[in-house]
């Protein structure tokens, strides 16, 4: 197996030819070429490269690669001056476009509402006649009458139920209130108890007359009387003549009546204007809950309620500037929502000289997750000689990626973490390094004290006295933060740098 990755560092691979085999005897030569770059003239060292060749480790030669500058003809090619950095605009959002269409249809809703509910509509025929008083109601409805045609084609049972409804209807709103649904006697009964009781002004001719214009129209409704057509005509002219007289003889409100009347025209507007403000937030509540409805079926709904009412995790994983960075020396490569900062590591006295620690982290009481980056350098010593000798050191220091895992998992314990679970496996980088991954779950403790079922990764990478940590711990039922931490665990590269030699 031969190194993949930007593992030739400071120079750049730019790409990786197929192994070339050739067969001598029994035995096989490959030659595996690779295609490096560097931009910037001077001297470079080519690390070390391991290669494996069944269980065992080789390791090349370094090699020192001279990059001369270019030889310019200025005298055919001119040389120009460097061009300032220029300012770029940040690529425009489209926040314009979504307020440009919440506000349409926030628009088209209002307008809806008002055209339909709020606005004052035109009247029909039948509003407007229903809007005039009483008495020029009833003239209206004796001209319409007339109008009708049915003395013209003799129905004279639905002439007389007309003309004995106006009357009977204009007595209703007047006079007597059942005046519509009484009969023709009790009807003229009532009036002469309201006349000898001084509560109408109206003469006993006048209750004779709407007496026998009301039991004609009876004996023409249910005994199929027929009366001549003139008689009908003078009928008509009395009952018109006899609204005239109802009208008279009724006494002026008073101005008791007048403000009870006018407080009541004012309850009714007033329930008018409540019964608006009703279909208006009942309609308002039932376009944001079709509105939920249809984006919850198509998102998700608690998607949708974490949009409206906010989640850190859902917040951190639509962020747009996702931060692309290299923490440590060598570095890990890792993209994270917002950027790493470094975080404080004492160490004792004496592991100063042993080992620096670089440690770099994101996450507090608002987030739902934590993200540690941590790259430890340990000191070590050149052999004193030749590559056996420098083999051995190398696989004396080699780091057990196994124990680093169980520390973290011990760390875990130490901060009240409990049913710790835990499973390992092999972990491969988008650039092909090769490391350990511990996952699993346990019981947190929150700054509250309270315990929350979590996830927890792991990765360890080393090579010789180089060990780099990737540690993610998040909330098991947090979705988002299950996205964001793949988005993370799939970014990760490394930069390995070996030690060079003279």
């Amino acid at each position: 197996m031969f190194p993949e990755g930007q593992t030739f560092l400071p120079l750049e691979v730019l790409e990786s030819y197929q192994v070339d085999a050739t067969k001598l005897g029994d035995r096989f030569k490959l030659i595996k070429k690779y295609g490096l770059t560097q931009f910037d003239s001077g001297t470079y060292t080519i690390p070390r490269q391991k290669v494996l060749i069944g269980d065992y480790e080789f390791f090349t030669d370094s090699l020192k690669v001279e990059v001369n500058t270019i030889e310019v003809d200025t005298t055919q090619q001119p040389l120009y001056s460097i061009k300032p950095i220029i300012e770029v605009d940040k690529s425009p959002s489209k926040w314009w476009l979504y307020l440009l269409i919440i506000i349409f249809t926030l628009a088209v809703i209002a307008f809806l509402l008002y055209w339909f509910i709020w606005r004052e509509k035109p009247l029909t025929e039948e509003e407007k006649v229903a809007l005039l008083p009483p008495y020029e109601r009833a003239k209206l409805a004796l001209a319409q009458l007339d109008e009708s045609g049915y003395l013209k084609s003799e129905k004279l049972k639905e002439y007389y139920s007309e003309l004995t409804g106006i009357i009977r209807k204009y007595l209703d709103e007047k006079v007597y209130d059942h005046a519509l649904e009484s009969t023709t006697e009790e009807l003229i009964t009532r009036l002469h108890l309201l006349k000898d009781g001084n509560q109408i002004d109206l003469s006993k001719e006048d209750i004779e007359k709407i007496n026998t214009i009301l039991r004609r129209a009876d004996l023409v409704k249910f005994a199929k009387s027929k009366p001549d057509i003139e008689l009908a005509k003078l009928d008509r002219d009395t009952i018109d003549m006899e609204i005239d007289h109802v009208k008279e003889a009724l006494p002026e409100p008073t101005e008791e009546e007048l403000l009870a009347d006018l407080k009541y025209q004012e309850e009714l507007e007033e329930k008018k204007r409540k019964r608006k403000i009703t279909i208006t937030v009942a309609a308002s509540v039932l376009i944001l809950v079709a509105t939920y409805i249809g984006f919850g079926m198509h998102y998700g709904f608690n998607y949708i309620k974490d949009t409206i009412f906010g989640n850190s995790s859902l917040e951190l994983l639509e962020e747009k500037d996702w931060v692309t960075s290299e923490y440590g020396a060598p570095g890990v490569i890792i993209t994270t929502p917002k950027v790493l900062e470094r975080k404080p590591n004492e160490l004792p006295e004496n592991l100063k000289k042993q080992m620096q620690v670089a440690a770099f982290g994101f996450g507090d009481k608002n987030t739902n997750f934590d993200i540690l980056v941590i790259s430890t350098k340990m000191a070590s010593t050149e052999p004193p000689g030749g590559h056996d000798q420098e083999n051995a050191e190398q696989e004396k220091n080699e780091i057990d990626l196994i124990n680093v895992a169980e520390g973290q998992l011990k760390s875990f314990e130490e901060r009240g973490v409990t049913n710790i679970i835990t499973r390992s496996e092999q972990f491969i980088t988008p650039n092909g390094q090769e490391g350990l991954k511990t996952y699993g779950t346990g019981d947190f403790v929150t700054e509250n004290g309270d315990n929350v079922k979590g996830q927890y990764v792991i990765l360890g990478f080393t090579t010789q006295n180089l060990l780099q940590q990737v540690v993610l711990v998040w909330e098991e039922d947090d979705v988002y933060a299950d996205q964001i931490m793949e988005r993370i665990l799939n970014s990760i590269e490394l930069i390995k740098l070996e030690d060079d030699e003279e």
